[in-house]
């Protein structure tokens, strides 16, 4: 037998998705043995019985006999043309077919924006924590993540001063993730200008994710970075996967917005990217339409009475109870990422931690440091679940906390 040397590439080294991570592997043999679990860990409403509209479901089935072909690499026109219109109602203007990409979900796009936009050794500004798949394209793709920090201390807010201390003749782009997953943060419209005057400066790429950008709480406004952006080239990426729980349709688009002059390059270089998947999935874009036209249909949700704000209320009051926990209250997005107190459990593991969670608890969920968070005292948990299982897991939760304080304590009190 000849010997394969078949050793993985080594730009894998760096990247992670603890989402779908060892936790995740290591909870799917526990349910092979019986065990059941509560799972919280990632935001995939289907499975918390929150179903796409019927209506699009049935735009689908209405034009799957026109689904059969490859269709034009940037997506289906009636779908382009339909998201032209909805940016024009959320003010951003000037925006044309030629400039909305249709893709296998924002992460497609994301990974063919990097791909079309970096030189080896190009840098890219990321929030942390972040989404592990900016980290994880950028550096599949040649780039370095340089992290601009948004701590809880400041509301999971970013800092335009620290932001521009990062910058280096190196730096390409400034990613903003608004509403934030995994803190729940909603970035306010000076904020956003603040970070748009930024890029002016230093003549840097915006890629701004807002796949949640309809889902908001309270009194929490979303605005639009392209709507702010003017010039300044800003590329938007939005898709069904969320607002409309419809992940497994795969479909995510991207908008590019400011100067055509300074756009054209990259523009072209991701049509071709485009044109070499031939095209995005087919059946799913049928849905575009129909799903703009009931963009304040997640508003039965996030609203009193919905259920997602039913279940942030739970998570809100629980913590509010919690011995060991604190959260900045989310205000978007369908994540929560409290925090151990300060003080307790020096050291803090929180990998470790989760992974005792599951054993013994039963609980999946995500730690912090799953979204490139150092020295991470977080815990990510979803929304999704209805409220009586969110109080659970929280109870869940502290009595796994009640258990490794109370471990600790002979050893930190003997020095």
């Amino acid at each position: 037998m000849p010997d394969f040397r078949l050793a993985p590439a080594t730009r894998l080294d760096q990247v992670r998705y603890d989402i779908r991570g060892p936790l995740s592997q290591r909870a799917r043999e526990l349910e092979q043995q019986g065990v059941d679990l509560l799972r919280i860990n990632i935001g995939n409403p289907a499975r918390f019985g929150l179903h796409p509209p019927a209506a699009l479901r049935e735009a689908i089935a209405a034009h799957l006999h026109e689904a059969d072909a490859y269709g034009h690499e940037l997506g289906l026109e009636i779908a382009r043309e339909a998201l032209i219109a909805d940016a024009a109602a959320r003010g951003i203007g000037v925006l044309d077919a030629e400039h909305v990409f249709i893709g296998n979900g924002v992460s497609e796009l994301i990974d063919m924006s990097l791909r079309a936009l970096l030189e080896p050794g190009d840098e890219v500004l990321l929030p942390r924590p972040d989404y592990p798949l900016w980290s994880a394209a950028t550096r599949l793709n040649g780039g370095v993540p340089r992290y601009y920090d948004c701590p809880a201390s400041r509301g999971h807010q970013p800092d335009a001063g620290e932001i521009e201390a990062l910058i280096t003749p190196r730096t390409r782009a400034l990613v903003l993730i608004n509403p934030n997953n995994p803190t729940g943060a909603m970035y306010p419209r000076a904020l956003l200008q603040q970070l748009v005057a930024l890029a002016a400066r230093h003549r840097l790429l915006l890629l701004s994710d807002e796949i949640y950008d309809g889902i908001t709480y309270d009194d929490a406004q979303f605005t639009p970075l392209a709507a702010l952006s003017g010039e300044v080239p800003c590329l938007s990426f939005g898709g069904l996967s969320k607002l409309w729980r419809a992940c497994g349709y795969r479909v995510g688009w991207l908008q590019l917005t400011g100067a055509r002059a300074a756009l054209q390059p990259l523009r072209d270089a991701l049509q071709l990217l485009a044109a070499l998947r031939l095209c995005a999935n087919q059946m799913g874009q049928y849905a575009i339409p129909v799903a703009l036209q009931l963009r304040g249909e997640i508003h039965t949700l996030t609203t009193p009475g919905g259920r997602l704000h039913a279940t942030r209320a739970s998570l809100i009051e629980g913590i509010a109870r919690s011995e060991f926990l604190e959260v900045v209250v989310p205000r978007g997005a369908i994540y929560a990422f409290p925090a151990l107190r300060d003080g307790l459990l020096p050291g803090f593991d929180d990998q470790a931690f989760a992974l005792d969670l599951l054993e013994h608890e039963h609980v999946l969920l995500t730690p912090g440091s799953g979204f490139n968070l150092t020295d991470s005292r977080h815990l990510r948990l979803t929304l999704l679940p209805e409220p009586a299982m969110m109080t659970e897991v929280l109870a869940r939760l502290e009595r796994a906390l009640a258990r490794h304080v109370e471990a600790a304590a002979p050893r930190y009190a003997h020095g």
